[in-house]
């Protein structure tokens, strides 16, 4: 029996495309007890209705930054899986007061509103750009981090536990390029920022499975984070159009190179798994027996996009894109 069954489940940004690809698992492969579809978006909530057609979803229209409407949402939940955020990052430079408030500010509901409901587990999903953030969404998420994980000194006895899971770019995500270089491909030109730049890729059903399994795993206060493949932005062009013409346009402001999950500080409390690492506190009061199991890594160690030892190779990528 999976611990999500007969559970009654939350899930904030519910329509964004994480959102579905958790419920859409969900129910496929569980069998819990309600899951309340937390957006602000109406009209995706309607289409969403439609297409899932299950009786077990419950939909409520809400905003992380509506404190009372969470504590009215959470009345019985379970488990909270929080993925709600402004996630684009011109956006959250243009607007950076709105990226606070929602990111931030909605965190910090979500933390208040779960302790006071007496929820059993509650996950924040976060990203690469919150390690070394060099724009706004990233330092937004950064400290969204930070919040989940001392969350756990606030719960007064109570049995909830806060974690985070941590990972890299969604292929074919909204965010992603790929539809963007098939567009472009029409056209017959290319604009790449940096012909060096690697990132991390994980799929959305494989970043869906990998949440569930942390769920189980949880013990509160941890950041989980998936080994992934690496790939080069070329490789990904090469795939998707040869002939097309290539213009590099530069680094764009808030854009990195090479993407990071993993610093060198945070290594020397990690722990290695065979498929992930875990992140434990740096506290006294953390029970190092949790994950015995794990290696420690050696001094220095850090995982980013390009000295990641995993890569897609230019044939897997191949089917990625033909999947999309």
């Amino acid at each position: 029996m999976s611990m999500l069954d007969e559970k009654t489940i939350l899930i904030t940004g519910g329509t964004g495309s994480f959102g579905q690809k958790f419920t859409e698992i969900l129910l496929r492969e569980h069998n819990p007890k309600s899951v309340r579809i937390y957006d602000n978006r109406e009209l995706a909530e309607v289409q969403m209705e439609k297409d899932f057609n299950d009786n077990r979803l419950r939909f409520l229209i809400g905003d992380v930054r509506d404190r009372n409407r969470l504590y009215r949402a959470m009345n019985g939940i379970d488990i909270v899986v929080h993925a709600a955020a402004l996630k684009h990052v011109p956006i959250s430079e243009y607007n950076p007061i709105e990226a606070v408030k929602t990111n931030i500010d909605g965190a910090a509901n979500v933390i208040d509103a779960a302790i006071d409901n007496s929820v059993e587990k509650a996950i924040a999903i976060s990203t690469d750009k919150a390690v070394h953030p060099v724009n706004l969404y990233g330092a937004t998420k950064m400290v969204a981090e930070k919040l989940f994980i001392q969350g756990n000194t606030y719960t007064g006895g109570k049995k909830i536990k806060f974690s985070c899971v941590r990972y890299g770019n969604v292929v074919g995500s909204s965010g992603s390029v790929i539809p963007l270089f098939k567009e472009q491909k029409k056209n017959g030109e290319i604009t790449i920022t940096d012909e060096k730049m690697t990132r991390f890729w994980i799929t959305l059903e494989q970043g869906v499975h990998f949440v569930i399994n942390c769920l189980e795993l949880m013990k509160g206060r941890e950041i989980f984070i998936p080994k992934i493949p690496s790939m080069k932005i070329t490789d990904l062009v090469e795939v998707i159009a040869p002939e097309a013409k290539r213009r590099i346009i530069g680094v764009r402001p808030g854009e990195k190179l090479h993407e990071i999950l993993l610093t060198e500080e945070e290594a020397k409390h990690t722990k290695e798994f065979d498929n992930y690492f875990i992140i434990e506190p740096e506290h006294s009061f953390w029970e190092k027996e949790n994950f015995k199991d794990g290696k420690p890594l050696p001094e220095g160690f850090r995982y980013t996009s390009n000295n990641n030892q995993e890569r897609i190779t230019k044939e897997q990528l191949r089917k990625i894109v033909d999947n999309l």
